[in-house]
């Protein structure tokens, strides 16, 4: 996307994120453009997931109105930065493939934490390559990175590490019943609110450079969005409304702390915190890998992040595939 095209969209974004109506004559001499050029922007923007709509007469207005995310205000809602840099853009094909460029290209600029939000991301991805659906305003989605000096064999467990850290940060925030689904998303009410999508650049025996990226619902109804399972978001539970840029914040920073504490101890000293928070502790779950499947008791997690589940022939060990309830 041209550099002229992101500023232009971030200026009618902000314009528009007030939730009040906008002519396309007003829209237009604030960025310089003829109201053709402008109703085209909107209508990029649109097929992004910017929720507006047009009223003749009127103008244009979105559904729900949202502060704009901002590294300034993100920032001094931190406590200690350290070297960690927070960057927000308007808009990025993904803010995992930001991050992993920078690795290629500029890996010797980057610090641990260091982490970029988008107000739109034009190809987010989930696991699996599966697409993550976020409306513009209505979700928070970051990615941060992160070194591992001895290699792949120092992350075991980094992705159950990255849900404790989300769950922390969010009860920080009032959300006291948040709780994790092995290997990576967070639940609350027996719903998903968020998902985790870990990657890994680097050799064998080499450093790893991991990529660790957070979609977060905040306000995707769920009549309004169909996004493949049952779904929740903050707006659900936090009646006073969500500040973003706090939210951002408070998730960046205990990331931050988890991930130093990893980095030096590893997951078992966080192996009993997980399990408090497991959606199936103690419940018969059915685990999907390939075309196999296998059921059993979920009993909790290992030091290397593994699943055990309780089987007719014995605890059995999973480190990969996709877990549910028996029955769903």
């Amino acid at each position: 996307m041209k550099q002229a095209s992101k500023i232009i969209r971030q200026h009618i974004l902000a314009l528009l994120s007030d939730g009040q109506f906008h002519s396309g004559e007003t829209i237009a001499q604030e960025v310089n453009l003829s109201r053709t050029a402008v109703a085209g922007h909107i209508s990029q923007l649109s097929d992004w997931g910017l929720d507006v709509f047009k009223v003749k007469g009127k103008g244009y207005r979105l559904n729900q109105p949202f502060d704009l995310l901002n590294a300034d205000k993100i920032t001094k809602h931190i406590h200690d930065s350290g070297l960690a840099l927070v960057q927000v853009a308007p808009v990025l094909s993904s803010t995992n493939s930001e991050i992993k460029s920078r690795i290629t290209r500029k890996r010797d600029d980057l610090a641990n934490g260091d982490a970029i939000l988008a107000e739109i991301q034009t190809d987010g991805r989930g696991r699996h390559g599966r697409q993550w659906l976020a409306p513009v305003g209505g979700s928070l989605t970051f990615s941060m990175y992160w070194s591992f000096p001895d290699g792949y064999q120092s992350m075991a467990g980094l992705s159950l590490l990255v849900g404790v850290a989300i769950c922390e940060g969010l009860r920080k925030v009032g959300v006291e019943d948040a709780q994790v689904k092995w290997p990576n998303d967070i639940y609350l009410h027996g719903r998903k609110l968020a998902g985790v999508l870990i990657e890994v650049e680097g050799q064998i025996g080499a450093t790893a450079h991991c990529v660790i990226g957070v979609g977060l619902n905040i306000n995707v109804p769920q009549d309004q969005y169909d996004v493949g399972q049952p779904h929740t978001d903050l707006a659900s539970v936090l009646t006073a409304g969500v500040d973003r840029n706090l939210l951002a914040a408070t998730l960046i920073e205990s990331l931050w702390h988890y991930l130093d504490e990893f980095s030096s101890y590893g997951f078992g000293k966080f192996v009993p915190y997980w399990e408090s928070l497991d959606l199936y502790a103690d419940k018969t779950v059915v685990l999907q890998m390939g075309d196999k499947r296998f059921s059993g008791i979920d009993r909790g997690v290992d030091e290397s992040g593994a699943l055990l589940v309780e089987t007719r022939d014995g605890i059995m060990r999973f480190h990969g595939g996709e877990v549910s309830l028996r029955g769903h």
